[in-house]
């Protein structure tokens, strides 16, 4: 990627290019970093109320840090908990508190920890009652430090499921850091937390500019217009729908950073009636799709496509299944496919083969969409697209794998997500939830892996795409298989 000389005038008809107003170009220095991440004020205001999205999480995991934490590599360090022990074969979890501290100054208990995550487990319940915490019977104060969680099976992902930011210990007035945030005009001041005290300065001994953070959440076309301006040092949140964004602001190469992650990038079938219901039209739709043709459009260094909902052998004890037509050319899988449309019209004289598909807002998207109307097309069935708010037939799934476990790829897209599925997969993932052992666990989750192939009910594309911008002076910014890149490992250096 060329990059525009940095200058006023470069700046300012990037803006214009943009359809944007930016006050000023001018260099950070060595003050606090400032950071831009995707989303808007809603995602700072009310975080819990807007996750999954970017700006939702940075906020919670940098002042409302839960029992353990991600590291940008992935790893789980420790949170509030400073160290844990797992006991009777993965189904008790004991943790023993750090000496922490509430905004208000008063110590934080065991008790209290208890109480917010038993809480905070048996809301997410009620959203997804099949989901990763379905084994959680309890959260008990051991002592005054120490607290367990009792699992009624076990769970070898649960210590990834508590390192997710909505497991954060959160009370009234905030959580423990490691910041605590002040408003600062349209943007957030985090200053961080002195762990002995809770304190976040003294007059003696006053924060380091370094070590204070400045997060705004805005639109990923300003966010990357103020960090090609140097008004922001970090820009995180950046997804596919979002990278044609980047040539014509002129970024460098070498700032653009991309999260090798895994997850999901396809699209949902929820959508009901004739033409849905059908299995054959189902499976004509997935495969008229032309995947190769994806890595065009968005030009990033080791994203990867893929035609299968879960990308590798995981914990399936086996290769993930291929579709029954994943090896023939494109022009037999549009034959038939096309086949299977024109047999379809001829069942449904007074229908049209109408496909409502939900996309996300950014020129990504749209060249996307492009795509999808085309192959669509090509079998005879007609694309609209509408907002990820709209009632659709299809519908964009975009995020990242939260531990790295079949179960979540299958759960996030089975019967209780409301997506067109399998009873029979769905019975089959219910009896891998619920296994005893760790062999009928895989032999089950096998099953419904390959009934939820075929059923056609998710139609994969690729792995999510997560990118950063990261200013040169930035140090200890490393690309996350989680895109979890906490800002309290970065450091700030003059030019």
């Amino acid at each position: 990627m060329a990059a525009f000389p940095r200058s006023s005038r470069a700046c300012l008809a990037i803006a214009a290019a943009l359809g944007l107003a930016l006050a000023g170009c001018s260099d950070q220095g060595s003050g606090p970093v400032v950071v831009s991440v995707v989303g808007d004020r809603e995602d700072l205001a009310k975080p819990l109320q807007q996750l999954p999205d970017p700006a939702a999480k940075l906020l919670l995991e940098s002042t409302a840090q839960g029992l353990v934490a991600f590291d940008a590599r992935g790893d789980i360090i420790p949170g509030l908990a400073q160290r844990w022990i797992v006991e009777d074969d993965g189904r008790s979890y004991i943790f023993r508190l750090r000496r922490a501290f509430w905004a208000d100054g008063s110590r934080v208990t065991a008790a209290d920890v208890a109480r917010m995550l038993m809480a905070r487990i048996t809301s997410l319940r009620r959203l997804d009652p099949d989901g990763p915490l379905d084994a959680v019977q309890a959260v008990v104060p051991m002592t005054g430090e120490v607290i367990e969680i009792r699992m009624a099976a076990a769970r070898p992902f649960m210590l990834q499921m508590l390192a997710q930011p909505q497991m954060g210990i959160l009370s009234r007035d905030g959580g423990t850091g490691p910041y605590r945030a002040a408003r600062q005009g349209d943007a957030l001041m985090l200053t961080p937390v002195d762990r002995s005290t809770g304190d976040i300065e003294t007059e003696e001994e006053p924060v380091p500019p370094a070590q204070l953070r400045v997060l705004r959440a805005e639109r990923a076309a300003l966010a990357i217009l103020r960090f090609r301006a140097d008004q922001a040092g970090l820009m995180l949140g950046g997804r596919f729908a979002d990278v044609p964004l980047l040539i014509p602001a002129g970024i460098e190469r070498d700032a653009v950073r991309i999260d090798p992650v895994q997850g999901l990038l396809g699209l949902a079938v929820v959508g009901k009636g004739a033409l849905l219901d059908d299995d054959a039209v189902r499976a004509a739709i997935n495969m008229a799709i032309d995947r190769s043709q994806l890595p065009n459009l968005f030009p990033l260094g080791g994203w990867t496509t893929t035609e299968q909902i879960v990308p590798s052998d995981l914990d399936l004890g086996r290769a993930p299944t291929p579709p029954t037509w994943a090896n023939q050319p494109m022009e037999a899988r549009r034959a038939q496919g096309g086949a299977t449309i024109t047999r379809w019209r001829a069942d449904h004289a007074d229908e049209t083969p109408l496909l409502r598909i939900a996309l996300p807002q950014g020129p990504g998207a749209t060249l996307l969409f492009g795509l999808l109307r085309r192959d669509l097309a090509a079998i005879g069935v007609t694309a609209q697209r509408v907002a990820m708010k709209e009632s659709a037939d299809l519908r964009l799934i975009d995020e990242v794998a939260p531990y790295d476990s079949a179960l979540w790829y299958l759960g996030r897209v089975g019967c209780v997500r409301k997506i067109h599925c399998s009873a029979l997969a769905d019975a089959a993932l219910q009896a891998a939830s619920l296994a005893s052992s760790a062999e009928e666990r895989m032999a089950r989750a096998a099953e419904a892996e390959a009934l939820m192939q075929a059923h056609n009910g998710y139609i994969a594309l690729g792995a999510p795409v997560r990118w950063s911008l990261v200013s040169r002076r930035l140090s200890g910014f490393t690309p996350s298989p989680r895109a979890r890149h906490p800002l309290n490992h970065l450091f700030s250096s003059p030019n």
